[in-house]
């Protein structure tokens, strides 16, 4: 069972991956509650990286954030972040540097498990050293498999990966557990479903449709289009994820819209919104993919008093004006 949540809320706060979608909002609406938030982000080449560059120019405004550019994997790098706190260590560390994407992993399967099981192995053992007693590890829908009647609730069996990803993401959920059974290290581990909005993963099925759709290229749907997906707007997660910052002991919780959406209908709001007719490529389905995804958020609403606010048509509208806004760019960044 959770722990009280009457403790002190976390002020210092170290969150990883700031130049990433969820990570960049996170780190905003920490320091519009008057927190202290350090970031840090390695720029990676997973994705274009001028929606990184556009997001931590985006945070370089706000006042009371110090970013840095360090990698996980790089523990000396790391530890000298964590020697400069002196005696005063980070409140928590929201850890929301990744690899990302189940089609990607299958091709390079290494850099995920450097990243998402050895980067945050790091950041365990320097919490352990330097006595930060919170940690929210990010984690992903995706380890649900394709074995469970939806909607997936925390306590399914997730011992059936179907990507690199989502074996990454397991693993890290188990040393994670490991370091809360041995040094007390008190952890919330989220569960993220389908996460778009402005300045989202071109790697996405949300912004790749606006901008191809938009542009009038051809956007490819694996399968027919009937799968479906748990979409849920990135502020909605972002707020979870700050409320998953109180004391639980050790937790896992889903942040999702509790509300699945057809591909086909996605696709059908984005022509309405942008104005054009989608020009489709049918491809057969990907095995690494999972025909829905499906939150029970029961439990965050118990817990943290947690519970998506914004409908997809008005989430999905934002990402449009963001993308008009932003177009003689956006409509550059690489989405195939």
């Amino acid at each position: 069972m959770p722990e009280p949540t009457s403790a002190k809320s976390p002020q210092s706060i170290l969150v990883t991956g700031a130049a990433g979608f969820i990570a960049s909002r996170v780190c905003a609406l920490l320091q519009a509650e008057g927190r202290e938030v350090t970031g840090l982000d390695s720029f990676n080449d997973a994705y274009d990286v001028r929606l990184k560059n556009w997001r931590w120019a985006e945070l370089e405004k706000i006042k009371g954030i110090t970013l840095h550019r360090m990698d996980l994997t790089d523990r000396a790098a790391l530890r000298g972040l964590f020697e400069k706190q002196g005696e005063t260590p980070f409140d928590a560390v929201v850890n929301l540097a990744a690899r990302a994407g189940v089609r990607a992993s299958v091709e390079n399967p290494t850099v995920y498990v450097e990243a998402n099981v050895g980067g945050a192995l790091n950041l365990m053992e320097l919490c352990r050293e330097f006595g930060v007693r919170k940690f929210v590890l990010a984690s992903t829908s995706s380890l649900y498999g394709k074995d469970h009647a939806t909607p997936y609730r925390e306590d399914m069996n997730t011992d059936r990966q179907l990507s690199p990803y989502a074996a990454t993401k397991k693993a890290a959920e188990a040393m994670a557990y490991t370091y809360h059974f041995l040094y007390k290290l008190d952890v919330s581990v989220l569960r993220y479903f389908t996460v778009y909005g402005p300045a989202g993963r071109p790697d996405m099925t949300p912004l790749r449709f606006v901008q191809r759709i938009r542009e009038g290229r051809t956007i490819t749907v694996f399968g027919d289009g009937s799968q479906s997906r748990d979409f849920t707007y990135v502020d909605d997660i972002a707020k979870g994820t700050i409320t998953a910052l109180r004391p639980v002991g050790y937790e896992i919780f889903n942040l999702g819209s509790d509300e699945p959406l057809k591909l086909s209908e996605m696709i059908g709001l984005i022509e309405e919104l942008v104005g054009r007719k989608a020009i489709i490529d049918y491809r057969p389905w990907h095995p690494a993919d999972m025909m829905a995804t499906w939150a029970d958020i029961t439990k965050a609403r118990a817990t943290l008093g947690w519970s998506p606010k914004t409908s997809f048509r008005e989430g999905l509208g934002r990402l449009v004006a963001w993308y008009e806004e932003n177009r003689d760019w956006a409509s550059k960044i690489e989405t195939d």
